[in-house]
Parts: C-alpha cells; structure tokens; sequence
C-alpha cells in the first residue's frame, strides 16, 4: 500500500496503546503479509539514531514505545509534570471525565479533538482518574475519576458535582446515550488506584 510505513506509525501513535494485528489490517486495509513487510520498514526506520521511538511487538499487537535510552529525561518530565498544577488541558480532560465518566479514550479525544494519551497517563499517575476494561469492548478501557478526585473536590459522589443534574440533562438533549457513554451503573467494581 502507498504510504504504508506512514500510516502504520500514524495509527499507532494516536492509538497510543497496543493494538491488534486484525484491527490493523482492518483500518488500513491490506493482508497479514503486507502487514509484515511494513512493519518490518517502520521498525528498520525506527532504528534510526535519529529517532526516539521504537517498536514494541508480540504475534497478536503492536506499539509504539520510546527508546529504553531516553527513560531518564522522560522519567525527569513526568516526575515534574505531576507535581505541578494541572495544565487547562489537563482540567479540561479531567472535568469531561468527571461528568461523564467512564467514558472511552476515543470519545473523550473526539470531544476534546486532540490526543490525551498523554493527559490520560498523567492523571492516572496523581491518582485522579483510573481505567477498568470496557464491558461492552474487553480490548479498550473506559476511564472514570477517583475517590481521591471526589475527596479532593469535598464531593461524597459524582452527583455533588456543580451542576451535575443540569449538565446530565442538558446532555440528554444533545447527546444521546451510546455505547461509550456507559453509566456507573454498568459499570465493574473497580477499586480507586487499581490502574494498569
């Protein structure tokens, strides 16, 4: 396919997470075979000096990783990002989650419109938000907030949230109900700092 290697490395970075060979060849549409040979050309790419990713693979996933190399700037970066305030980006991911928790990576990235991995992850590691697999997708997470977001913002539930029953009606109206938008109540018992 033209623009294969492209694509790939494309679709692995906005997924951020391991993804399956099938669904690979599913979005990009081409053979097992074809998937092998422009793996094999990203991977070959990657290990460019001048590259600071590399690929992490099993017979059944791929991902993106960076270089073992660069842990100790990457661990110096997020040992600083966690302890300062929450950027407006960061806010604003974490007040979707909030309200509308558990909600999907991929619906929280459609309604903010850029990448949160990286939010995601950083939120996860001040113990704000955790993930649990999604019951209606056992191969994608959903994400909710913590009980330390609820003691932090003085709230006994989510429904203590400022305008929490204007906001779910309000949503009623213009988005309805979908299966990314499950309820707690559909949700597993999951307990608070248990993240994978």
């Amino acid at each position: 396919m033209k623009n294969g290697r492209a694509s790939l490395e494309a679709l692995l970075f906005i997924h951020g997470e391991p993804l399956s060979y099938k669904k690979i060849q599913s979005v990009l549409g081409i053979e097992k075979e074809e998937l092998k040979v422009v793996i094999k050309e990203l991977e070959v790419d990657l290990e460019n000096d001048g590259r600071g990713l590399q690929l992490v693979s099993d017979r059944e996933k791929i991902q993106l990783a960076t270089k073992p190399e660069f842990n100790t700037i990457l661990e110096s970066f997020m040992k600083e990002e966690i302890s300062e305030d929450l950027s407006p980006a960061s806010l604003e991911a974490l007040s979707i989650i909030a309200y509308l928790g558990p909600i999907s990576r991929a619906r929280l990235e459609y309604l903010r419109g850029v990448n949160s991995i990286v939010i995601l992850r950083s939120l996860m590691i001040r113990g704000l938000v955790e993930r649990f697999p999604d019951p209606e997708h056992p191969a994608s997470f959903l994400y909710r907030g913590t009980f330390d977001l609820m003691k932090h913002l003085g709230i006994k539930e989510k429904e203590g949230l400022p305008d929490y029953e204007k906001f779910q009606e309000l949503l009623k109206v213009f988005d309805p109900p979908t299966a990314t938008t499950t309820t707690n109540e559909g949700a597993p018992s999951v307990e608070p700092g248990n993240v994978q």
